[in-house]
């Protein structure tokens, strides 16, 4: 089993790429300079570990089925990743929204990351792209057969931000189920949207469901919520609040990446 990144990762976000509804004409390697110099100040501020997003792109495709991610951001996000891996010292992750699984492990595999997250893992939701099922069978033999079951974690999302269960699953069964079930190597408990903040009950709800098994945060964590819900977690996954004025599509702010690493150094749970 691969070992889950852990303490606080900071979201790179792609901005909107070529043929995507927001795209105003960036050329791809302008993207590419975009991305590392928000990967730059992620690192230098303190984080210890980077996750890319294809964030800008949507509205997202399922991811499955018919709906892959389109080859062109799979791409930009592999040669994205492989670049981070040779500048930093940090574990690397890949998200490939909305649930491209097996297109964020095959990223992984080839340009050395140590993680990806996946969206939903295990279960079904109902999101604004539609009915999205778990691919936990697909993506743990894909993983396997790539050779990386030992060098790429799956870091999975329970009770998913813009989501809703098909069935009603409380936050206990679903972090038993993404372990025990759909063998996930972590999982990640959020608010109700980017950025949103999560609540300590459910924090504290999934953590004791997972019992000794690493808890990511997935959003809304800030310095002033670091005594409540850091001691119950094993890391965080942040984008917004690390932006210049905590706005989203801004660059990421060293200042506040300095602020946020300083507030969190010692506080989570001691594994």
């Amino acid at each position: 089993m691969a070992r889950a990144a852990r303490g606080l990762i900071g979201v790179v976000h792609l901005p909107a790429l070529p043929g995507d509804p927001r795209h105003v004409g960036a050329l791809f390697a302008e993207i590419e300079d975009q991305a590392l110099a928000d990967a730059e100040a992620l690192a230098g501020g303190g984080v210890e570990g980077l996750i890319l997003e294809n964030f800008g792109s949507a509205p997202f495709p399922r991811g499955s089925g018919a709906q892959r991610a389109p080859s062109h951001h799979v791409a930009a996000l592999a040669i994205l990743a492989r670049e981070c891996t040779r500048r930093f010292e940090l574990p690397v992750g890949v998200n490939c929204l909305r649930n491209d699984a097996l297109a964020a492990l095959g990223i992984a595999a080839a340009a050395g990351a140590a993680f990806v997250r996946i969206n939903v893992h295990t279960g079904a939701y109902v999101t604004d792209q539609g009915l999205i099922e778990g691919q936990a069978y697909e993506s743990l033999r894909y993983r396997r057969a790539l050779g990386a079951a030992d060098d790429v974690a799956i870091l999975a999302d329970v009770l998913v931000k813009h989501a809703a269960p098909l069935a009603p699953i409380d936050v206990g069964a679903a972090v038993r189920d993404c372990f025990d079930r759909g063998l996930a190597d972590a999982v990640i408990v959020t608010g109700e949207a980017t950025g949103a903040p999560l609540s300590r009950e459910r924090l504290q709800q999934a953590r004791e469901a997972a019992g000794d098994r690493p808890v990511l945060i997935g959003s809304g964590l800030t310095p002033g919520r670091v005594d409540a819900l850091a001691p119950l977690a094993d890391g965080a996954i942040v984008g917004t609040w690390l932006k210049r004025g905590g706005e989203l599509h801004a660059p990421v702010d060293p200042q506040r990446v300095r602020e946020l690493a300083d507030a969190v150094r010692g506080r989570w749970r001691r594994a």
